[in-house]
């Protein structure tokens, strides 16, 4: 399953062909991105979106005789971008003014307003992994091959599938809140308003609010939504939990709805496939495309989501242990009750930073799933509290014990710059997404690249903490903590310089130079 570019070289004047770029995808692509136009007749059109020029105009209205210039100058940067590989004749309501720029430096820049549709992302770069490292995954047979597997680059398209003046978008976040809601809503709006949109609904507390006639939807623009990003919590306002799918996809039948927008976790994006699921069966002329929210940062493949780096930030940037989610023992040597009193003996104090969801095999009477599909979390914190207090007694160590749940302080707060300019970036490219006609997709970021994936690729599992990884070891680190868990065995890995099977040494030390390995 091997992905390939291919090019041919320069012409003698220097120039590059772009049709001589391709891309072509492996056999059974699992990042393969389904499109509006594998069902329905949907013709592409050139795209309106005009990053240089500052606004944005109508797919058929030409607002200032030099963008109609630009527009028929460019065919020729066109071309290869064409889905049927020529010039389509979209750019002849536009007549050339005598004097304008050569198409030279038209196509120019063009090439830094839209992005190829052939672009692609490298998911993983490790080209080569012993298999004594650490982080190195392997296949099912336990094996290490290096596979080239490509995610298709985000951004705006310089053919759309959607006539501006005639969608109908509807925006929605579920599940619980998350710093940055409110500026991924408002880049939404802010984008499909640049492309020309003049109809867009915010659904009121997630997908409830498609059946609830207590909250009807609110007509989004510009003006409304210009100072949300001042503001916690979100907008629309969220709730957990799913109605039947019949009567969501029956409003968004109703309401003509053609741009779905999902800002949601791994559960809300399982909902976005299914309601795209059913759209397919109606053939409804309706894209889905999600927007990962976690603060968390649980979901697979992609480098991070918003939110993750101001709930870290709330919660004491400092303790990075703050998002350590690994197995430890309360009792015994290695315990961490017993790491606390030597914290306490030595410095009179001792802080814990309890991961949301920790513990949870330790605490009886839990169990079942939410309405959102997400299992039911005990309160390990009070358990934990109390544990400590008894702990502490039974060693006759007068302690004062205090317990603070900062959840909503952290998912309620407005979001740091940072997640500011990453929401912002996010909102823009689930635009582009649904205007390039791709559906049940969701945007994030690879290798620090903005890409389009598969939803159902990124939901498959949820991200876990290897406690035998990279990043925990940097947390331990820099937190200084044990383990918490007996020393286990080291299994042996491989044979030492002298021919011997060593217990504790990973694997040979490298040849360099000429000094031969195990003599100074």
């Amino acid at each position: 399953m091997v992905g390939f570019f291919s090019c041919f070289r320069r012409g003698s004047s220097g120039a590059s062909n772009p049709q001589a770029f391709h891309f072509s995808p492996p056999f059974n692509d699992p990042f393969a991105l389904p499109h509006i136009s594998d069902r329905l007749i949907m013709p592409a059109i050139e795209s309106n979106y005009r990053t240089k020029s500052g606004f944005g105009c109508s797919s058929f209205e030409i607002l200032s005789d030099n963008l109609g210039s630009f527009c028929s100058s460019v065919t020729v940067g066109l071309i290869d971008r064409h889905p049927d590989g020529a010039a389509a004749n979209c750019c002849d309501r536009g007549n050339s003014i005598e004097g304008s720029a050569s198409p030279k430096v038209d196509a120019n820049d063009m090439r830094r307003i839209y992005v190829h549709d052939d672009d692609r992302v490298l998911v993983k770069i490790v080209h080569f992994g012993h298999p004594s490292s650490v982080g190195i995954e392997y296949d099912e047979n336990g094996n290490w091959q290096f596979r080239p597997l490509w995610a298709r680059r985000a951004g705006p398209r310089a053919w759309i599938y959607f006539n501006p003046e005639q969608v109908k978008a509807a925006i929605v976040t579920c599940g619980g809140l998350c710093p940055g809601l409110n500026d991924v809503i408002r880049q939404v709006v802010f984008t499909l308003e640049t492309y020309g949109v003049n109809h867009i609904l915010g659904i009121q507390y997630g997908f409830k609010g498609f059946v609830d006639k207590n909250y009807p939807p609110i007509k989004l623009s510009r003006k409304l939504v210009k100072t949300i990003n001042m503001e916690g919590g979100s907008f629309l306002g969220v709730s957990r939990g799913c109605p039947p799918l019949k009567d969501i996809v029956d409003r968004l039948e109703e309401w003509n709805i053609n741009m779905f927008y999902v800002i949601g976790g791994n559960g809300s994006h399982a909902g976005a496939t299914a309601i795209y699921e059913q759209c397919e069966k109606r053939k409804m002329k309706m894209v889905v495309v999600g927007i990962p929210k976690t603060i968390d940062n649980d979901i697979e493949i992609l480098d991070k989501t918003f939110g993750f780096d101001t709930a870290v930030e709330e919660a004491q940037r400092a303790i990075n242990a703050a998002y350590t989610e690994v197995t430890f023992t309360m009792g015994g040597k290695h315990g961490v009750l017993e790491y606390m009193k030597q914290k306490i003996e030595l410095n009179g104090i001792c802080v814990v930073v309890v991961a949301e969801g920790a513990g949870q095999d330790l605490l009886e009477g839990v169990g079942g799933l939410d309405a959102s599909g997400n299992p039911i979390l005990g309160d390990f914190g009070k358990w934990f509290t109390g544990k400590v207090k008894e702990f502490f007694a039974t060693q006759k160590i007068p302690i004062d014990a205090k317990y603070i749940d900062p959840t909503y302080m952290i998912r309620a707060r407005v979001c740091n710059s940072g997640d500011h300019i990453f929401c912002s970036i996010l909102g823009q490219n689930a635009v582009h997404g649904a205007f390039a006609g791709y559906t049940n997709i969701t945007i994030g970021v690879v290798n620090t690249h903005y890409c389009f994936l598969p939803i159902p690729i990124v939901i498959k599992k949820p991200r876990m903490v290897d406690p035998n990884s990279v990043m925990y070891h940097r947390c331990v680190t820099s937190t200084g903590q044990p383990d918490f868990n007996a020393p286990l065995r080291v299994p042996q890995l491989a044979t030492s310089p002298a021919g011997k099977q060593g217990s504790l040494q990973p694997h040979p030390p490298p040849s360099r130079g000429s000094i031969p390995r195990g003599r100074l």
